[in-house]
């Protein structure tokens, strides 16, 4: 017969059962919370940097802390999604479609608006592990180079949220011209490529 528990035993057991059940709930809350907290820091940052740091840290004090604790989350949030969204590939339908009816196109970009022998397949680009890992890195950084981009072409724009403004959108325009025409290159690369027989050797 087993000896039966104690009072202190059966309390020990009892909360030993009650941490092993609330530990994984403590460990999702503890990982939100550092996520929220350190997309309320970036966005913060990213205020400060897109706006000025001194007129940032103004607008910030003035703002409503519960605007502050729900907007500046979604500013990560909000350019991820924005860098999700592939308009070089709707771009680039429509510059094959009607190309052939542009013929300024045709001198600028040779070859853009041949025929091709054959329609190759495009691999959907959110399938890929490092697609994903470009798409995060590329729109957590791009306050960074749109302000940079903004000093080096728009010195003369005094205000630091039209200058920051502008830079992001000559980023955008200027890498999106060279995704275009990088892609349409090895969209007809491949759409020319030949697959040759493999030839035979001849018995001895």
């Amino acid at each position: 017969m087993h000896k039966q528990r104690g009072p202190v035993v059966y309390v020990l057991d009892l909360a030993d059962r009650l941490i092993s059940k609330a530990c994984p709930f403590a460990a999702a809350g503890i990982m939100v919370g550092s996520i929220y907290w350190t997309a309320v820091t970036y966005g913060a940052v990213t205020v400060m940097q897109v706006v000025g740091h001194k007129e940032g840290l103004d607008v910030m004090e003035r703002a409503d802390p519960l605007f502050l604790l729900i907007g500046l989350p979604t500013i990560p949030v909000m350019l991820i999604l924005g860098k999700m969204i592939r308009w070089e590939d709707y771009v680039l339908r429509l510059w094959r479609k009607y190309s052939n009816k542009l013929q300024i196109l045709n001198s600028i970009f040779p070859g853009i608006g041949c025929p091709v022998p054959r329609i190759p397949a495009e691999a959907n680009p959110l399938a890929d592990h490092v697609s994903a890992t470009r798409i995060l890195c590329g729109a957590l950084v791009f306050p960074t180079i749109a302000t940079i981009v903004g000093k080096l072409m728009f010195s003369s724009v005094n205000s630091n949220l039209q200058r920051t403004i502008l830079g992001g959108i000559a980023f955008v325009a200027i890498k999106g011209a060279f995704k275009v025409y990088f892609k349409q290159q090895q969209y007809l690369r491949q759409a020319h490529r030949k697959i040759l027989n493999y030839p035979e050797q001849e018995e001895a």
